[in-house]
């Protein structure tokens, strides 16, 4: 009896120091969570704001963004379902509207307040706004209603964004529709209900008219999900994803309404985590200096903002994405999501200021980035 009850104290042991290594853990996790923000926060205010302008963060509480925002370490705030739950337009609007005091009365330019408010199955917003109706119930009308159509509904819901506070709106997706079985993966994606139609000239004419709406009532659109996710099988909120179809055949379709609407459009442009292999087979679009650069700005003339898809996912976050983030803004990304864990920020700046630090940053990139910013906000 003797023996087996000390090794039973024997086995015991190691599950006790087991227990004890959990609240270690945390305490260290927290530890560091908080020295990294100390560090971020003591940076150089000049080095901070240059850096900080191209971040867009993603927030629970508004204390988690005030000082960033009172600072000018962040250039925007990103505002979905977890801000608005049990709130009234009310208390949201006088949240946006505190944050863009705090930028006012620092002598900041004003946030841009970003939403995802596509109408159907994402309207991160509603409610307290309205659902909209998906763009792709306009499809099957005849082209001059669906037209009128599409630039009602973006103008009424430009003017359900702007009284809010909210800029920009991610929004709409000139993603193709391809009729195949959704992969029983994607939980995140979900390309296929949230595509405009097949055709890319519907797709075009529809998206146009909507932007065309929100922009009247002052709100800025973004074309997504460059250089198209309608083909990809995979969920890049949590794995990588790879199109392996020829450049000719994306030319002739997926890329046709991004060219298009981008010709006659001021609209940003948001570029996803796929990799293409007929542009770059070794990086995701956002990453991509020939994505970006070459095809994008290089053939296509786009001198606009192109913001990366949220840095928070597994097609990226789970590959590096310190050097990843370095990699966007050399590839003349101008703007980093981080929309689900606006906590992110922290440890992507640290290793945006890394990397500046070692030299890493390409000047010419970050300096057409920077005027390209300047240029919006005047």
């Amino acid at each position: 009896m003797r023996r087996g009850r000390e090794a039973s104290r024997r086995q015991g042991r190691p599950l006790v120091a087991l227990w004890c290594c959990v609240p270690l853990a945390l305490a260290g996790d927290w530890f560091w969570a908080r020295l990294r923000e100390h560090r971020v926060m003591s940076m150089p205010l000049e080095l901070g704001q240059r850096y900080g302008q191209h971040f867009i963060v993603g927030y629970e509480s508004v204390g988690d963004v005030a000082s960033l925002a009172a600072r000018g370490l962040i250039g925007g705030i990103f505002v979905t379902h977890r801000n608005a739950a049990g709130w009234s337009l009310e208390q949201l609007r006088d949240e946006i509207a505190h944050l863009q005091r705090l930028r006012r009365d620092a002598g900041l330019p004003p946030l841009i307040v970003a939403a995802d408010q596509e109408g159907g199955i994402v309207s991160h917003l509603s409610p307290p706004l309205p659902v909209h109706a998906p763009l792709s119930d306009l499809a099957g009308l005849p082209p001059d209603v669906r037209r009128t159509k599409a630039r009602e509904m973006g103008a009424e819901l430009g003017a359900e964004l702007v009284d809010l506070g909210v800029t920009l709106d991610f929004a709409p997706v000139v993603d193709l529709r391809f009729e195949r079985p959704a992969a029983s993966t994607d939980n995140g994606s979900r390309i296929a209900r949230r595509a405009i139609d097949s055709d890319p000239a519907v797709v075009t004419e529809i998206a146009t008219a909507f932007i065309q709406g929100l922009q009247t009532k002052g709100v800025s659109a973004t074309l997504k999900h460059f250089p198209g996710l309608g083909r990809v099988q995979e969920d890049t909120h949590a794995e990588r994803a790879r199109l392996a179809t020829r450049a000719d055949d994306l030319a002739r379709s997926d890329w046709a309404p991004f060219r298009e609407i981008l010709r006659q459009s001021p609209a940003l442009v948001m570029a996803s985590h796929a990799i293409i292999d007929a542009i770059d087979p070794l990086h995701p679009a956002s990453q991509s200096k020939a994505a970006i650069s070459g095809l994008l700005r290089g053939e296509w003339g786009f001198e606009g903002l192109v913001v990366t898809d949220d840095l928070d996912m597994g097609a990226v976050y789970r590959h590096d994405i310190c050097s990843g983030v370095v990699a966007s803004l050399n590839a003349g990304v101008d703007l980093l999501l981080v929309s689900y864990d606006g906590r992110q920020y922290y440890p992507l700046m640290e290793c945006v200021l890394a990397a500046d630090a070692k030299g890493q940053i390409e000047r010419q990139m970050l300096a057409g980035s920077d005027a390209r910013l300047h240029a919006r906000r005047n």
